[in-house]
């Protein structure tokens, strides 16, 4: 990952005048925005759109909208009643869309937060990118091993700013644990074993009745790329449920996975695995999913081997808590001299007798963030990529779309990582790719453009 930003084109703040600006909106510009008053002027200002405003979209809004160079312009969801309520949080004047193309086409919006079901994430952030549009893209970064170089190839060939949402990066407990490792005190590590579990029981999310989409909704779009099925209502709801609909999310394992791998791709500085091992099934649950509900994962990356337990049937959490059920995670990286075990909370480290002689942590190196959403917006301005950009989390995406392509064949998959590409599989070379539902297309031209 480079913390310089690469040369790019001119900054669209620098081109625009402060009369044109104002000529584009469809409201009344207030005097703060004209820089009276000490308050930022235009020229420095951060023009904002968001796509997708339920849940984490409005959470991430929430934090762009009352920063004083922010001037959220437009916002859009293919369910007016979110799309109306997040407008008149942001005061009534950001205009709405519910097809997320025209909130593109609006010239003077530099940036969009993308945080719609992870099925649009690879083609609206390519489409962004293309647009010129600097971009925070929610987790998971995609769905298949071809979305994540697409999506990673789009931004540098556009030379766009793309924060990827795993607010767990930002915290100072994961800069804490990478700068202990990176110490060298625990020695060469072998072996992580990482885990996200807890117990859903038998009946999972229940089962949603048969009904026709609520006024407002436009189904046919909510869709989109995805396959095409009737109304539900548990579908529709929220990121939870979302994790349990295999076409729309990929399952828990991307659903939870990026905030957890993150730290020992992090630390170890890995890059893409070698070979992707994932067991796992649907062994209980009975309810209007289909994902699996028991997944292990086993990444080889040559001179480390990882491990992913994910389990919505049994929340036992190992030295991260165990007894009534509760969604529990850990990280455990075993090293000759010592085992240094995390959550997002904090970290212990278990020394292997004298081998680790003094544990005491290394002095603080890694700054503190301001903030996800804070850093993605100063990097916009200064054209730096933030530090979890696309160019360093592919390499956690590419692991996980890795793992579900290797669940869905029951086999392991190869994955050349100078080349970039799958090796010794025809077949699962070509379910790397999405087959997206018509008239919507994979834009594959990006699998060769690397910038």
């Amino acid at each position: 990952m480079s913390d310089t930003a690469k040369p790019t084109q001119p900054s669209r703040r620098g081109l625009l005048k402060a009369g044109a600006a104002a000529a584009a909106f469809p409201y009344v510009v207030p005097a703060s925005a004209l820089g009276r008053d000490g308050a930022t002027p235009p020229s420095e200002r951060v023009v904002l759109g968001a796509i997708g405003v339920n849940g984490m979209g409005s959470a991430n809004l929430a934090a762009c909208y009352g920063q004083p160079d922010v001037t959220v312009a437009a916002i859009c969801d293919v369910d007016k009643a979110r799309r109306d309520a997040a407008v008149a949080r942001c005061g009534g004047t950001p205009k709405a869309y519910s097809d997320w193309r025209q909130l593109l086409d609006q010239k003077e919006i530099d940036a969009v937060i993308i945080a719609t079901t992870p099925h649009w994430h690879a083609l609206m952030a390519i489409e962004a990118a293309q647009a010129g549009k600097d971009v925070y893209l929610q987790k998971p970064m995609t769905l298949y091993p071809d979305e994540t170089l697409a999506v990673r190839n789009a931004m540098r060939v556009h030379n766009r700013v793309c924060q990827v949402g795993t607010q767990i990066h930002a915290t100072d407990n994961y800069r804490r644990v990478v700068e202990y490792v990176r110490s060298g005190k625990l020695g060469h590590v072998s072996v992580v074993r990482t885990f996200n579990v807890m117990n859903q029981g038998p009946g999972g999310i229940g089962h949603a009745p048969k009904e026709e989409p609520p006024a407002g909704l436009d189904w046919e779009m909510w869709l989109g790329p995805g396959p095409k099925r009737p109304y539900n209502r548990l579908l529709h709801s929220d990121a939870y449920n979302h994790c349990s609909f295999w076409d729309y999310s990929g399952g828990w394992t991307p659903g939870m996975a990026p905030h957890i791998i993150d730290l020992p791709i992090w630390a170890l500085e890995l890059g893409a695995p070698l070979r992707t091992t994932c067991h796992g099934g649907r062994y209980l649950i009975n309810d209007d999913g289909d994902v699996p509900d028991t997944q292990e994962v086993l990444w080889d990356y040559g001179n480390v081997t990882m491990h992913w337990t994910m389990s919505m049937v049994n929340s036992f959490g190992f030295d991260f808590g165990r007894g009534e059920p509760a969604r529990r995670l850990g990280i455990y990286m075993h090293g000759v001299n010592g085992t240094l075990s995390a959550d997002y909370g904090g970290f212990t480290v278990t020394p292997e007798g004298a081998y680790l002689a003094d544990k005491t942590p290394p002095e603080a190196s890694i700054p503190s963030s301001p903030g996800q959403e804070r850093e993605w917006l100063d990097c916009v301005k200064s054209r730096k990529q933030p530090l979890c950009s696309v160019d360093y989390h592919w390499k956690v995406d590419i692991a996980l779309t890795l793992a579900n392509l290797s669940y869905r064949l029951k086999r392991t998959v190869r994955f050349d990582d100078q080349a970039e590409r799958i090796v010794g599989d025809a077949e699962a070379a070509r379910l790397a790719r999405p087959v997206y539902r018509a008239p919507w297309r994979f834009p594959a031209e990006y699998l060769k453009r690397k910038a």
